[in-house]
């Protein structure tokens, strides 16, 4: 069996949900079709979850409207038939009505969750209407029914795995499954998520717990590119990558693939690839656990980050100083990106400033502490084995015109990352494609 995810550009409009139909009928295996919210559902419910707690119920309910009606333009197009048209509009009238009761009382937080696990029930529910229409037959398996967090808000694999096997087998005589992803339930059986992008996180779940052949996740571009194609010219897909080179790239910008949705496949070895719903017969990118040589795969940037340096003579030979400093931030459950040390300094950076204010303070007694914010980690990756040469050198003299905060090399052999201002990037990340990829870099 395979998994394929769609995201929600590729599930936004009825013409494209008509696509993904095509496209999954495409495998001559079962497959396990993980789809995302409608592009823009999410956000919207955001919106109005942000309206309920400041208690502004009615332009949440006029927002919930809005929404209903964009959803009913939706199923006119997307239904051909009378019957199912109805089943569709009824669909969403129950939805959108459970929405609307949440302004008649008070709101928590368990209700915010609840209220953003609706986008990915209403694209599950009218792709599977679209298929029986259509008379492909297919089955739709609940999410909340086996997607399931333990008390440490980590996925519970053999939960997942039992009762993803039970719901399988009700319904043997299918080819094509339906689910949802980014939706599961909490450790106390309340509805939860696995945050934004969370359904690549989902699929490579679920791909992990099934063993499957392959997971494949859908997007609106043609797999994983050598640079931002938002940003840079002349970029172009990368054919493959080894799991430790896409979670870097994941991790430090890449936005086509969610951080934490290499790490489960990579546990079962079941390898990943990034499609096109636009172009599907792209080649794309392949993910999987073989490396394909040593040099330079791709940059990414990640924006948002915040330096802090945290000076003090007497870090000289302390035994336990940078024990102490990361103290701090797990107290406060803020990750480190980049750190680097000197006899008398330590400098790292954060992309979390929640606690900011209470981070600094803390370290204040191990000296003095400066922050610097508007900062971006341009990440370099490829296979860099220690005993290879010249790659440090030709990014550096790509870069030799920027001014460098940090640099980070030897943490790990795939990625090489460097601290400058965010009002450097664009040129940053043009001069490594130039140098790199580019005449330079031949």
């Amino acid at each position: 069996m395979k998994v394929l995810k769609f995201g929600g550009t590729s599930v936004g409009s009825a013409s494209r949900i008509k696509n993904v139909a095509q496209l999954v009928q495409r495998e001559n295996r079962p497959v396990l079709v993980v789809l995302s919210a409608m592009s823009g559902t999410t956000n919207r419910l955001v919106e109005i979850t942000e309206l309920l707690k400041n208690q502004r119920t009615e332009e949440a309910k006029k927002q919930i409207q809005e929404l209903h009606r964009q959803y009913q333009l939706v199923v006119a197009e997307l239904f051909e038939t009378e019957n199912y048209k109805q089943q569709a509009l009824q669909l969403l009238s129950e939805h959108f009505a459970y929405l609307q009761a949440f302004t008649l009382d008070l709101f928590t937080s368990n209700e915010e969750r609840a209220i953003l696990a609706q986008g990915e029930l209403l694209s599950t529910a009218l792709f599977y209407f679209h298929l029986q229409e259509t008379g492909v037959p297919s089955a739709l398996l609940p999410a909340l029914n086996f997607m399931r967090l333990d008390q440490h808000q980590e996925p519970d694999m053999p939960y997942i795995r039992e009762n993803l096997e039970r719901e399988l087998a009700q319904h043997d005589q299918n080819q094509i499954f339906i689910t949802q992803g980014y939706i599961c339930r909490n450790a106390f059986g309340e509805i939860d998520n696995l945050k934004r992008g969370g359904s690549d996180y989902t699929a490579s779940l679920l791909g992990a717990a099934m063993k499957a052949e392959e997971v494949q996740i859908w997007t609106d571009i043609d797999g994983m590119h050598n640079n931002d194609p938002r940003i840079v010219k002349n970029t172009y897909p990368i054919a493959e990558l080894s799991f430790d080179e896409a979670a870097e790239l994941a991790y430090f910008g890449a936005k086509i693939l969610h951080p934490s949705s290499v790490w489960p496949a990579k546990q079962e070895n079941i390898p990943v690839r990034l499609l096109n719903t636009m172009q599907p017969e792209a080649r794309g990118t392949l993910i999987s656990g073989e490396t394909t040589g040593h040099n330079i795969k791709a940059v990414a940037a990640k924006d948002g980050i915040t330096a802090i340096k945290i000076q003090s003579s007497r870090m000289l030979l302390a035994y336990g100083f940078l024990r102490s400093v990361f103290e701090v931030f797990e107290i406060y459950k803020t990750p480190i990106d980049m750190i680097t040390t000197s006899e008398v300094a330590v400098s790292l950076t954060i992309d979390d400033t929640k606690h900011l204010g209470a981070i600094v303070e803390d370290l204040k007694i191990f000296g003095n502490v400066e922050v610097e914010q508007d900062l971006t980690i341009i990440c370099v990756v490829g296979d860099f084995l220690a005993e290879s040469t010249g790659y440090a050198l030709k990014v550096i003299t790509a870069l030799q015109h920027i001014p460098l905060r940090m640099i980070s090399y030897g943490g790990s052999k795939n990625n090489i990352s460097f601290l400058i201002k965010t009002e450097h990037k664009v040129e940053a990340l043009t001069a490594l494609n130039d140098h790199v990829f580019g005449e330079g870099g031949k």
